[in-house]
């Protein structure tokens, strides 16, 4: 086979979006509760301070001591430790907002979150490597993320290899990404942590981390191209706006809009799955919203903005008149 034929075999492969497994039959339920836990509590939920609550967020008037670089994502990131050895992932960027406006919205109906804050420009860093944006003193704003001292990430999972595929926590997880225009769904971005002691009985927790490059809107024209660069704007009112979610629902069928570089995801998604996951997120009221995003830095034109894009796209699934 020439070179030309194996380049246009491989261009092919990329453009043929993977499927989901069919659901095995007569194998032990998933353990839902690892991906998902009911939120019983989701009216009280506090989406400013978010899953870590006030007590975990960072001390702004400490000061950070620099650790290490971390180099494995597209916006720039370190790790610090403050006054008290606490250590903290940071990310920095254009990333930062959306990351932890979406965390919150993620925990609140009932998915596992690390605790993610965001911290304002003029936070202070020591003992940094002179390379370094702005170095040793103030620093720009920055997403905060820390995890709860005996819990660790012990692996990644697929969005198409894993214990929730056919479940509805599952396809409303799908959703919910789908909903904030999330692109960056490679596996890499999915952890799994075992967590001591237990959550809601659960001993491990299947996490989508890294949120960041969402709140804008995909590039459909490119949407065989798999490359970060190419796969549209984040963090980007105008272009969220423009955003769509359902195009059609009725009684039996269900047709999104674009549904990004992923469409396989969305294979065996029913209106009922639709239904279920929008009432789930209307469950959350206007001052809940608002706090997300304000938790996120986002201006008070910006958020309501947000919110009301956000309300538009689950209002046809929260219609029980089907057409």
């Amino acid at each position: 086979m020439s070179p030309f034929m194996l380049l246009g075999f491989g261009v092919l492969t990329a453009c043929v979006a993977p499927k989901l497994p069919p659901a095995a039959k007569g194998t032990t339920a998933p353990p839902i509760h690892e991906l998902w836990q009911e939120p019983h509590d989701i009216r009280q939920r506090n989406l400013f301070d978010g899953v870590g609550g006030a007590d975990l967020a960072p001390n702004l008037d400490a000061r950070f001591e620099f650790v290490e670089e971390d180099r494995t994502g597209a916006s720039p990131g370190y790790s610090v430790r403050d006054d008290n050895g606490t250590e903290w992932d940071i990310k920095l960027g254009v990333e930062v907002q959306p990351e932890v406006a979406v965390s919150r919205l993620l925990w609140a109906i009932g998915y596992h979150q690390p605790a993610t804050y965001y911290v304002p420009a003029g936070w202070r860093l020591s003992k940094a490597p002179g390379w370094l944006t702005s170095a040793a003193g103030p620093q720009p704003a920055a997403r905060f993320r820390r995890e709860r001292p005996n819990d660790k990430v012990v692996g990644a999972w697929s969005w198409y290899d894993n214990p929730f595929i056919g479940t509805r926590a599952f396809k409303g997880l799908v959703l919910a990404n789908f909903l904030v225009s999330n692109v960056d769904l490679k596996a890499s971005n999915n952890k799994i942590y075992q967590v001591d002691p237990p959550i809601g009985g659960a001993t491990r927790m299947f996490v989508v981390r890294d949120l960041g490059y969402a709140l804008g809107k995909e590039a459909p024209k490119l949407r065989w191209l798999r490359w970060r660069a190419l796969r549209g704007s984040k963090n980007n009112i105008d272009d969220f706006e423009q955003t769509g979610f359902i195009q059609r629902l009725s009684a039996d069928r269900v047709e999104f809009a674009y549904p990004g570089l992923e469409p396989g995801l969305f294979d065996g998604i029913s209106s009922a799955d639709v239904r279920w996951f929008c009432a789930l997120f209307a469950r959350l009221n206007d001052r809940q919203l608002e706090d997300a995003f304000r938790a996120a830095g986002y201006s008070q034109d910006v958020r309501a903005r947000y919110i009301n894009k956000i309300k538009s796209k689950i209002s046809p699934g929260l219609n029980n008149r089907t057409r």
